[in-house]
């Protein structure tokens, strides 16, 4: 039985509340160039989709690109080695960048993405997620935008999965007990 954290409402008012924080700061640093969304997935897609739309309602002329990402393999724990299995089609050099991931747990994921993006010369790169788990870090560092704080709990719905199931839950759970 799942044990829902976030309802769906929740989570509509969550990323609504993202969107306008993220075009505020953009507002302030008078960035105007197009933004670019990294979707991380395969759990980001989702919240990606969402904000997109969010982005959109507040003006944040936005684009979107997919980067393939493994860490967890079929287990329900972070392994702390990343795998790239599908890269970017866009160049990033020059580019206004946005991370957008699903979970912020140990670190390495996030860590791993900016490295890279940076190499390739994307002028800056700020990360945004649902959900972060503080107690799990293993490597320093927070997300500039953050959704929601959650204990370390293994959480599914809302395109996040255990094992390929779970993905298609509105909001977002963990298993009762």
């Amino acid at each position: 039985m799942t044990r829902i954290l976030f309802t769906a409402d929740d989570i509509a008012h969550r990323v609504a509340a993202l969107a306008k924080d993220i075009a505020r700061e953009r507002k302030r640093g008078h960035v105007t160039e197009p933004l670019l969304l990294v979707c991380i997935l395969r759990g980001a897609f989702v919240f990606t989709a969402d904000l997109i739309r969010a982005l959109t309602k507040e003006n944040v002329e936005a684009e979107v690109d997919f980067l393939g990402l493994s860490s967890y393999g079929d287990s329900t724990l972070s392994q702390g080695r990343v795998r790239l299995t599908s890269d970017l089609d866009t160049d990033v050099s020059g580019r206004d960048v946005l991370v957008i991931d699903d979970i912020l747990d140990s670190g390495h994921t996030l860590f791993f993405v900016k490295t890279l993006l940076a190499s390739r010369a994307a002028s800056r790169v700020r990360t945004c997620v649902l959900l972060d788990k503080p107690d799990r870090r293993e490597i320093p560092g927070a997300a500039d935008f953050v959704g929601f704080q959650v204990p370390d709990t293994f959480v599914v719905g809302y395109g996040m999965d255990v094992a390929g199931s779970g993905r298609g839950l509105p909001y977002i759970g963990t298993e009762a007990g």
